[in-house]
């Protein structure tokens, strides 16, 4: 579908987890029995749905042709996102951020993302 990165967002405790482990293990996820990630596009409305609220948040950007099986499957309103079938080892991240919520709450995806 892409050739661009990828993002991945983190709750401060779930970052916790992923230095711990070497790789993101959300509940979600898990449940899910795949990795949920967000395109450029659609990172800002993920974080603003599911993060806000949260005093920090970790973003994490991947490059997709690096990660393995990734399926473009429907989800929110029925945009296609990548879901990856596999580990997303923290060490492959092209870049973090920290994310500090915005006046309405929501964490500020910073302009060079």
């Amino acid at each position: 579908m892409t050739t661009g990165p990828v993002y991945k967002l983190l709750t401060e405790a779930d970052w916790a987890v992923a230095e711990a482990a070497g790789a993101t293990g959300t509940d979600l996820d898990v449940a899910d029995g795949y990795v949920h990630l967000s395109t450029h596009a659609q990172v800002r409305e993920t974080a603003r749905r599911y993060y806000s609220g949260q005093a920090r948040v970790r973003l994490l950007r991947f490059d997709l042709a690096t990660l393995g099986d990734i399926r473009w499957e429907e989800s929110r309103g029925g945009d296609l996102f990548p879901h990856l079938y596999g580990a997303l080892e923290i060490a492959r991240a092209t870049g973090s951020w920290w994310l500090a919520p915005g006046p309405d709450g929501a964490p500020v995806i910073p302009e060079d993302v």
